[in-house]
């Protein structure tokens, strides 16, 4: 098969696909927004995942106009499947990509969806708006595949090329070219499956084991605040012993743990079956933001800090650290849990888009250096920068009063911190 591979969507999943397959052979990348196209042809990319050298290596035509994907043979389809208001999946991207495909699909081409869904939505949601589009049909005049996606945002070691490809389709013939096509730029290889469904329950439940691991040392930390035992040195004494798995609490957001989960009781509920251990990971997860805030509050009156008018500063907005993306951040539900107070709030962050940040979600950033010694600090995102320089800015606290640092992903040693600052963290 000659490959004309094309890549739609171009976040921060499908513009690493596009790039490596970009530095074997010629490549159409192609995303419905006019700006991420425009940046991308000046080798820019917003997210940080591929940088200038990279982009610059390769082989893209970007582009926003769909048709030209007719001339490629194998589409990878990596738009977003996030969730909505009611933690019901939300399909609207992948269904008007699986429409424009199909509006642009030539007989003979193979689709592969990396997007996250639950199992049977590729066959059930996404194969018929690829018919009605094209007038072809399935398994006669084109192929489906599932291959799905695991970036990890911001993470340069575990990689495309390095990290195991799980490939599957309905045709034996099908799932040897997409094998095969992978195998090319896979460098840890190809785990193909016995079909479609297989593949998308493998990728559903990865991020659900996580989830319920973390809710497991969120629920740990809550019990040991209240126990008056230090959770960090306890899961150190434990992590001591061969089969103690490394989980640490903390807040879950982003585009997979704190998503997909959600995806697979969608599924679950819809064939009559009520998941009792996933969806309570969730609530108590989805809970970690008031638990934090209430503490925050007990601190403050303890130590004798005017709740009206107390200074704080929130560090950190993106959903983890070192990545700029704020899409489905929890520290978002810190802040609103804060601002049910009279606080005087500043937040910071030197990874995301002020403007992005006050258009969206309606979020003034200060810039990290401005920001006015606080009563008390929390280090929401463990950014890189925040870590080296906190320190020698004596944490950015009121050095004339009780101060209070809260450190969220325990980046800082409870022994390390002066004698004045009062340490807390999950």
């Amino acid at each position: 098969m000659d490959l004309k591979i094309a890549v739609v969507g171009l976040g921060y999943v499908g513009l690493p696909v596009a790039a490596e397959f970009g530095k074997e052979l010629p490549v159409v990348g192609f995303d419905i927004s006019d700006a991420r196209i425009a940046e991308l042809k000046n080798n820019y990319d917003r997210t940080n995942e591929v940088d200038t050298a990279t982009l610059e290596a390769t082989t893209i035509d970007f582009t926003s106009n769909p048709a030209k994907l007719q001339a490629s043979n194998f589409i990878i389809v990596a738009v977003p499947t996030p969730i909505n208001g009611s933690n019901q999946p939300d399909l609207t991207a992948l269904l008007k990509a699986s429409q424009l495909v199909g509006e642009n699909l030539t007989k003979g081409a193979i689709v592969v969806f990396e997007s996250t869904v639950y199992p049977g939505a590729t066959e059930e949601e996404c194969v018929p708006v690829l018919e009605r589009a094209s007038g072809l049909t399935e398994g006669k005049d084109f192929f489906v595949g599932y291959s799905p996606e695991r970036i990890n945002p911001g993470d340069k070691v575990h990689t495309f090329r390095t990290i195991t490809k799980v490939v599957s389709a309905n045709h034996p013939a099908a799932l040897d070219i997409i094998a095969n096509t992978y195998g090319r730029v896979v460098e840890a290889g190809v785990h193909p499956v016995d079909s479609i469904k297989v593949a998308e329950a493998a990728k559903v439940i990865e991020n659900t084991q996580r989830d319920l691991n973390i809710a497991l040392m969120n629920e740990l930390s809550m019990l040991f605040r209240i126990l008056d035992i230090d959770t960090d040195q306890v899961l150190k004494a434990a992590g001591t012993k061969w089969n103690f798995l490394n989980f640490r609490p903390g807040l879950v957001g982003g585009h997979c743990i704190g998503v997909d989960p959600y995806y697979l009781t969608h599924k679950a509920e819809s064939v009559g079956y009520t998941p009792q251990i996933i969806l309570s990971g969730r609530r108590v997860n989805d809970n970690v933001s008031k638990f934090v805030v209430s503490n925050i509050v007990k601190e403050l009156i303890c130590k004798g800090i005017d709740l009206k008018g107390a200074k704080i500063s929130v560090l950190g907005l993106t959903f983890k650290e070192n990545v700029p993306d704020l899409r489905n951040s929890k520290v978002f539900d810190i802040l609103d849990e804060l601002e049910q107070y009279q606080f005087d709030i500043q937040i910071a962050d030197p990874m995301a888009d002020p403007e992005e940040a006050k258009a969206d979600y309606g979020v003034d950033l200060i810039p990290y250096n401005e920001l006015e010694p606080a009563d008390l600090v929390i280090l929401a995102v463990a950014h890189d920068d925040f870590q080296a320089h906190l320190p020698e800015k004596h944490y950015l606290l009121k050095q004339d009063q009780p101060a209070l640092f809260v450190d969220l992903k325990r980046v800082f040693d409870k022994k390390t911190m002066p004698a004045s600052i009062h340490y807390w963290g999950l």
